[in-house]
């Protein structure tokens, strides 16, 4: 079971994967599909259910043609 303050963490991170997803006219299914995983797992993250791996972040700022930065950027616990 995770804390309150990660809970509001991965929450505000997923948020964060959302936005810039969509800012980049991109749907979740086309998301999940260049970084090979479901559409339910990206929308685990984007709900801040589930936490990614240093290596999956990469895949997905990839995928997204922007930063890892960028992907955590106002990100706050």
């Amino acid at each position: 079971m995770s804390n309150p303050d990660e809970t509001k963490l991965l929450k505000a991170f997923g948020k964060r994967i959302a936005e810039v997803r969509k800012s980049k006219n991109v749907t979740q299914s086309d998301l999940a599909e260049r970084v090979n995983m479901s559409v339910v797992t990206i929308a685990y993250i984007e709900t801040g259910k589930r936490w990614v791996r240093l290596s999956t972040l990469d895949k997905i700022a990839k995928a997204l043609k922007v930063d890892i930065a960028d992907l955590l950027k106002g990100v706050k616990g």
